[in-house]
């Protein structure tokens, strides 16, 4: 999660202006996004449409108390992957993306070239509406652009949360063995790597792409060492198994979808293959609504706290 101390922190006259800005434009985007939008029950006592701090924090992977800080416009630090954790929460278009990291004052990183980086209201709709079975929005480069609540059931877990890196290869390159969520790695990555070589064809020479690549080979040696097989592979139907802790393991069917106008995307559906696992995915759906229902509560009280610090904020 992201550091939640504001450190020696220097500002100058911009820097004092920002933060004001940046906290009325994350409470003016945080408004507009209900939770039915992110597939999240309504609770009870909301006061407001739209989303609560605690819930964006949860669905962006970040501290409650750091993302309130951040929205306070206090003088924290954040980083390029969590800004864009929040942007994908709050369903920022990518000038308004470019705005918050000017807000910010992080440098900013233009999408990639050829790569969508967002999803519209419709296509986010279907996911969720596919709950409980797991779905996700796919690049062609295994970044991800949208998931619903099933699927952060699984893989949002805070091995996952700590990598800070919206892509599924560099996470499952980068955890240890141990907590990869990915049940035989030896058999599953070497497939997704190949797969991932298929759509490079399309990009050899640009910089994102060859960026990434130099990167997660220079983090991973398993990456290094299959890319450097170079075997090919599309993408098909798969069984794969996946662990969580709270359940232990479950075997899904993977099916990829394609999305009109987006011929560089795929919603990729997870559906139990067995009666075992039907189960085990209900277990973590009820927990899920369990936690929420915890934690509203909870972080309701840290969010009134730092008003009444800041009560102009």
């Amino acid at each position: 999660m992201e550091d939640m101390t504001t450190g020696d922190v220097t500002m100058g006259t911009a820097g004092h202006r920002r933060r004001p800005e940046l906290a009325a434009f994350l409470r003016t985007r945080r408004a507009r996004v209900t939770p039915a939008d992110v597939g999240m029950p309504p609770g009870l006592r909301r006061r407001t449409p739209g989303l609560r701090r605690e819930e964006v924090a949860q669905l962006s992977g970040v501290g409650v108390t750091w993302y309130t800080w951040l929205e306070q416009g206090r003088p924290i630090n954040a980083s390029p992957q969590v800004l864009d954790a929040v942007a994908r929460t709050l369903r920022l278009d990518a000038p308004e993306r470019e705005h918050l990291y000017r807000l910010a004052e992080v440098a900013y990183a233009p999408a990639p070239e050829g790569l969508s980086r967002s999803v519209g209201a419709e296509v986010q709709g279907i996911i969720d509406a596919l709950d409980p079975l797991m779905a996700v929005v796919y690049t062609s480069r295994y970044d991800v652009l949208a998931t619903n609540a099933a699927y952060r059931d699984v893989f949002l877990v805070p091995q996952t949360v700590r990598i800070g890196v919206p892509n599924v290869l560099w996470t499952l390159f980068t955890l240890p063995e141990d907590v990869c969520p990915v049940v035989h790695r030896e058999r599953e990555l070497p497939r997704m790597v190949a797969t991932l070589r298929s759509s490079y064809g399309r990009h050899v020479g640009e910089p994102a792409w060859e960026d990434f690549i130099r990167a997660l080979s220079g983090a991973s040696a398993d990456f290094a060492r299959m890319w450097a097989s170079g075997v090919v592979a599309r993408p098909g139907p798969r069984v794969k198994t996946f662990r969580h802790e709270a359940v232990g393991e479950v075997r899904m069917t993977s099916q990829s979808l394609s999305i009109d106008g987006m011929p560089e995307s795929r919603i990729v559906v997870y559906t139990p293959e067995d009666e075992q696992t039907r189960e085990k995915v209900a277990l973590l759906r009820e927990r899920r609504q369990r936690l929420w229902a915890v934690t509203d509560e909870a972080a309701a009280e840290i969010v009134r706290k730092g008003n009444k610090e800041n009560p102009a904020l």
